[in-house]
């Protein structure tokens, strides 16, 4: 008489009948997680103002210091803290893009000034279970208007930095935004070789953005981006703020003609509103 062997269970048609529900189980629950995941937002975001103060800078501000306050701005050992709490607002030199193309190089010094940028780092967050990649943008609603400041306080830069991250100008230039990390590809366009991609256990992404408003302008403009993910979403949708209305990001230049404008660093203090010849002058 042949025995069983020890261990095993005798197969029934019950056992066989659970045996084949299962993987039809774990696909139903699979296609119940993924309309799940597909009903989350593929992403937020948030925009963080640079943060520190930079090796070189522009401040702008509504108003024109007083006696008093020049003084103290010129004994300061921090103007940029004294200025921003004035109610100052921070501009930074663009990154100097050694390696980029002859042409860009050409645009970025074509005005013979140093051109200043609104530096800010846009912020991807998701919660989605699958990945979303994010792969182009473009600039959209963009309007401007002449600068209403006062003031111009600038240390100019001294030989120039490059920082990780992307570079445009308002309304951007053909191929912008570009890559601004020193390494390969610089000054050429950032989405033809790179992405950002959240979700899947990648929970953030972030961009550093240098942008750059026209002479003399301030402008107002929001973002769409182009995303992909494994929902089969293809799309561009326009970025929002935190309430679901439509992301508006502030970007500005310096006045073309201030009231005061003060140039510091490698000079003494200069009133280039009253010297207009004087050291540095003609590059802010």
């Amino acid at each position: 008489m042949t025995g069983l062997v020890a261990g095993a269970v005798p197969l029934t048609f019950e056992t066989v009948r659970d045996y084949v529900a299962i993987p039809w189980t774990v696909a139903k629950e699979n296609d119940s997680q993924k309309k799940v995941d597909a009903s989350q937002p593929p992403f937020t975001v948030s925009v963080q103002p640079e943060r520190g103060e930079p090796e070189s800078w522009t401040m702008v501000l509504d108003r024109e210091l007083t006696a008093d306050e020049t003084q103290k701005m010129q004994d300061s050992s921090s103007p940029f803290a004294y200025l921003r709490d004035l109610g100052g607002h921070p501009l930074e030199y663009a990154s100097s893009l050694v390696n980029a193309p002859q042409r860009y190089l050409e645009q970025q010094t074509a005005s013979g000034r140093l051109e200043n940028v609104d530096t800010f780092k846009l912020n991807f967050l998701s919660t989605r279970a699958y990945p979303v990649m994010i792969d182009d943008w473009k600039v959209v609603d963009l309007a401007c208007v002449q600068s209403t400041r006062k003031t111009v306080v600038s240390r100019p830069s001294q030989g120039g930095a490059a920082y990780e991250g992307i570079s445009l100008h308002l309304p951007p230039r053909a191929d912008e935004p570009v890559l601004t990390d020193d390494t390969e590809g610089q000054g050429m366009p950032y989405f033809d070789s790179r992405y950002i991609e959240v979700g899947g256990g990648q929970s953030s992404g972030a961009l550093r953005v240098e942008a750059i408003a026209p002479p003399g302008q301030s402008c107002e403009w929001g973002i769409e981006v182009h995303y992909a993910d494994a929902h089969h979403q293809d799309e561009y949708v326009q970025l929002t703020d935190g309430d679901g209305s439509p992301l508006r990001i502030h970007t500005e230049s310096a006045p073309e003609n201030p009231r005061q404008k003060w140039v510091f660093g490698s000079v003494p203090w200069t009133p280039c509103h009253l010297n207009p010849q004087g050291d540095q002058c003609d590059l802010v």
